[in-house]
């Protein structure tokens, strides 16, 4: 063989933006693209993937490759499938390949572990009679493998239990191992679906084998779940795979326990397994052993032997754009997979993105409408109170502390929305007015009660509760505003007797915290929710009749042009959490600005009638979704020369000729100017044509930056923090 054929071009996990040419030693099989391959990279070495096996003129000195890491698997660890999306992604998003790579592969695959699958650890109950009074958390897990028989070891540590006490009763054959693919059979029939129902789960039929973008757009509680599940069932049927994207695995622990019932060769993917359990999923939906796998961001990356559908559920929610790295979105990562694959995608939310919106109103994607509730339930009632003519009592105006104690009187449950953690946002000083800041950040410090310290929500440094002020060393300190943790504490003082329920991120730490207050709150007891967004995503609870949102202003007010969009959402989402059975519901909302034109349409035309305003208003700014954006973001330690090297860039891009298509704003300091003692500024790329302005960033991907400064590319922005 010539020399020149034993030659390929890997991609290693660094941040540059070339591919490096190697030689494969005689006696070596060439490995094909998207082989693991262990090369020598500079003065170490690295697991890199072959991405190119025709190299047409080789360097003539060339380092060999030190090994195979997968030559005893017939396939490589890349398909072909995932290897080009892997380049689109390096091209549309502009990132090193090499670290695309690495994105793509499960961290236990890019440290180079074996593609070999481990005996199934999934487990049922053989004794569900037993019974151990003298232990009841036995009896507990016994309960749970007789509602998910077949669970694996992972989901019954997610569920909240522990090892030793799985293998205690498998010790006492309770509960015993089996396979997970002994039973293929659907393990609960399908519901009767609505005429709605009907209808959107034919035209998701109609699509299957071939490339089509349906947007299901159904107010909360229209049975949005029960379309993905029949919608999978035909696709299982005719023996593909489904791959469904859900926001946060551990926050909608009710939707995964309907895809358990229903199908039962289910795998997930989420942030709860070990890196081996991560890996063993992968692996087993590569081999086919999954009918389904359901995970967050990163299962947009599953290899799949016979992919026929992806679903994306609540696809509108900020937790599917990665925020640091490599910053793609998993649900435009959906589209172009099926595009590549000829399968339909099916977008769900009940207030979808304004992207979305505007690709079905342009014809891209089909939109379909579920507006009634399942079962015949009514949405519930808006009512805003106008907070300039009322006194309040520990955050709560007396008339919405009237409706709270009304519901509660008549045995509902009440859930009090409020979207920011700890106790109180700050800490001021009564005599001078100076508020405790963060050392790292331009940040204030918010007030934790328990236990009682002060938090930076942006670099996590804490410090104790000062005693004094800083400046003038007076001792009376206020804290101002109000926190889920105060939020809390006052609940408890008004509504005596009555047990207050706090979801938040401090308070929900693991899946055994979490199921446990979802356990107690589905009792139907009269209580009180308090909590942040968490409570918006995903939960069914009955018997909630009514919902108040404490300060919907802040984030209508906010300067960020996708603030007032992300409000309505959550609005509408926690709203939607009332009135879900029987039971009518209300949804009371405090506000200073009760006539904003934002909060008027909302109310008065519905999310529809507001994302139709936004987008207008979009449209006349010039702003997404309408018009293609970037962001350049570079920090450092130095503030002048993280500015001065996006001026570098600026000047760059003007160079280009292309200021009639690309309007260059900036070097501005971030809306966060220092986060953990590293300045940081930005450059807003607006542009007439995504031609445009990839052409831009093209020529600054590879621009060289001084080695104390961070800087990054941002296509289709979501944060501008």
């Amino acid at each position: 063989m010539p020399e020149h054929n034993r030659v390929i071009q890997v991609a290693v996990p660094r941040p540059l933006h070339s591919v490096y040419d190697y030689a494969v030693p005689e006696g070596m099989p060439i490995p094909p693209a998207g082989c693991r391959v262990q090369v020598p990279f500079g003065r170490s070495t690295a697991l890199g993937i072959c991405v190119n096996t025709e190299v047409a003129n080789p360097h003539s000195r060339l380092k060999p490759i030190h090994a195979l890491v997968d030559a005893e698997t017939s396939d490589p660890a890349v398909s072909h499938e995932l290897l080009d999306l892997a380049r689109w992604m390096s091209s549309y998003y502009h990132h090193p390949l090499g670290e695309v790579l690495a994105t793509v592969l499960p961290a236990a695959a890019r440290r180079g572990a074996e593609f070999s699958i481990t005996a199934a650890d999934c487990w049922q109950a053989v004794q569900p009679e037993y019974v151990n009074p003298r232990a009841p958390r036995q009896q507990l897990l016994l309960e749970f493998l007789t509602t998910h028989p077949g669970s694996s070891g992972a989901e019954i540590v997610a569920a909240g239990f522990s090892r030793a006490l799985l293998n205690k009763l498998a010790a006492l054959r309770v509960v015993d191992r089996i396979d997970q693919r002994a039973d293929p059979q659907p393990k609960e029939p399908n519901l009767a679906a609505s005429p709605e129902q009907a209808l959107a789960i034919e035209k998701v039929h109609q699509t299957l084998g071939s490339f089509q973008t349906l947007l299901l757009e159904g107010v909360t509680g229209s049975g949005k779940t029960e379309v993905y599940l029949q919608s999978i069932a035909s696709v299982v049927a005719n023996g593909g795979q489904a791959l469904v994207l859900v926001p946060e695995i551990a926050l909608t622990p009710q939707t995964l326990s309907r895809f358990q019932r229903r199908f039962a060769r289910t795998g997930m993917l989420h942030s709860a397994l070990t890196d081996n359990e991560r890996l063993q999923t992968w692996l087993k939906c590569r081999q086919g052993d999954f009918d389904i796998v359901l995970g967050t961001r990163s299962a947009i990356f599953t290899p799949c032997q016979n992919l026929q559908l992806i679903i994306v559920d609540e696809e509108h929610d900020s937790s599917y754009k990665q925020q640091d790295g490599l910053r793609y979105s998993a649900r435009d990562l959906a589209a172009k997979r099926a595009q590549a694959l000829s399968i339909p995608l099916l977008l769900g939310s009940a207030t979808p993105s304004l992207e979305s919106l505007y690709n079905a109103k342009r014809g891209r994607y089909q939109h379909l409408h579920l507006l009634n509730r399942a079962g015949g339930a009514q949405l519930p009632s808006f009512h805003v109170i106008d907070m300039r003519n009322e006194n309040t009592l520990h955050g709560l105006s007396h008339q919405l502390i009237r409706v709270i104690r009304h519901h509660l009187d008549a045995a509902g449950q009440v859930l009090i929305y409020l979207n920011r953690r700890g106790f109180a946002p700050t800490v001021l000083c009564q005599n001078c007015g100076w508020q405790s800041h963060c050392s790292d950040c331009d940040a204030k410090l918010t007030l934790h009660q328990t236990p009682p310290q002060m938090i930076c929500h942006h670099c996590s440094l804490r410090f104790q509760v000062p005693q004094q002020c800083e400046h003038c060393g007076h001792t009376a300190l206020l804290p101002i505003g109000l926190g889920t943790q105060r939020a809390e504490e006052n609940a408890r003082q008004l509504f005596e007797g009555n047990p207050v329920y706090r979801i938040d991120r401090d308070t929900t730490r693991s899946n055994k915290q979490l199921n446990e207050q979802l356990a107690q709150i589905n009792r139907g007891d009269p209580c009180i929710l308090v909590g942040t967004q968490m409570l918006a995503k995903g939960h069914h609870f009955p018997n909630v009749t009514l919902v108040a949102v404490i300060n919907a202003d802040a984030g209508l007010l906010s300067p960020d042009f996708r603030a007032p969009e992300r409000t309505a959402q959550l609005i509408v989402q926690v709203a939607g959490r009332a009135g879900r059975a029987d039971r009518t519901g209300e949804v009371w909302i405090q506000s200073y600005q009760p006539e904003n034109p934002l909060l008027t349409t909302l109310i008065e035309s519905g999310y529809s009638g507001f994302a139709e305003a936004e987008l207008t208003s979009r449209e006349s700014a010039q702003l997404p979704p309408t018009t293609p954006m970037a962001l350049i973001r570079a920090e450092s330690a130095d503030a002048e020369l993280a500015k001065q090297f996006l001026q570098q860039c600026k000047t760059q891009s003007q160079a280009l000729g292309l200021l009639t298509e690309i309007n260059i704003m900036g070097p501005v300091p971030a809306p966060l100017g220092r986060i953990a003692n590293r300045h940081r500024f930005q450059l807003m790329l607006i542009a007439t044509s995504r031609r445009a302005l990839h052409r831009c960033l093209s020529a600054l991907d590879q621009t060289p930056a001084p080695s104390k400064l961070r800087w990054s590319i941002d296509v289709d922005p979501y944060d501008a923090m």
